[in-house]
């Protein structure tokens, strides 16, 4: 969900294979304790989600690093589609989360593709979901990633270092890439964010 115009060559929507290299991650995260998880949508109970949105942060946490560990329990129920009206199953880490309309996305998606993709979401002065909806994206590139299986436990790690973000998936480095200038003026917490899939064993590390 790219803007139509008025973005950098440099941060066109880029499409690689998964980097299995050894990058050792800079941050040391803490965990976060259950009554320091807020749920802003959806529920988190006894470490699963089954709800078909889930949207969740950390408070006390700088935002410039997180760490998602889970086991990978296959598709809701029920779906819900999401703001576009497209219908789509991922999971992934919320970075600098101002509010609802400026983020920094790191998203394991799994439809139509599996894939993992970095986006920045920018709404200057608007701050809820009514007011920005689904504008303001920037994809700022996507790996071809495996597809987590049914009963797959697996480790979902992003960190922001200076203008640059890296991703992990299960200790391979699977992204990495500059951020585009808006990103500086994004400050809040980390979080997680989850549409249409169930997980469970989860845990949510953060810098702080």
């Amino acid at each position: 969900m790219a803007r139509a115009s008025g973005k950098p060559a440099k941060f066109r929507r880029a499409r690689c294979r998964i980097v299995w290299k050894r990058v050792n991650p800079a941050f040391v995260l803490s965990p976060v304790a259950p009554d320091r998880l807020c749920v802003t949508r959806g529920s988190i109970a006894n470490g699963e989600i089954h709800e078909p949105t889930t949207r969740a942060f950390a408070r006390g946490s700088y935002g410039d690093a997180a760490q998602l560990t889970f086991t990978f329990a296959g598709d809701c129920a029920r779906t819900r589609a999401l703001a576009s009206g497209e219908l789509r199953r991922q999971l992934g880490l919320k970075l600098r989360a101002a509010d609802s309309c400026n983020v920094v996305y790191v998203m394991w998606r799994l439809d139509p593709q599996p894939e993992l993709e970095v986006s920045v979401k920018y709404n200057p002065g608007k701050h809820t979901h009514a007011e920005c909806g689904a504008s303001g994206y920037t994809t700022l590139g996507v790996a071809t990633v495996p597809a987590p299986d049914p009963g797959s436990t697996h480790v979902l790690r992003a960190e922001i270092r200076g203008d640059d973000l890296h991703a992990w998936i299960d200790g391979g480095l699977a992204w990495h890439g500059p951020l585009p200038v808006e990103a500086r003026a994004l400050t809040g917490p980390a979080g997680l964010r989850t549409d249409n899939v169930r997980l469970t064993a989860l845990g949510l590390a953060v810098d702080q």
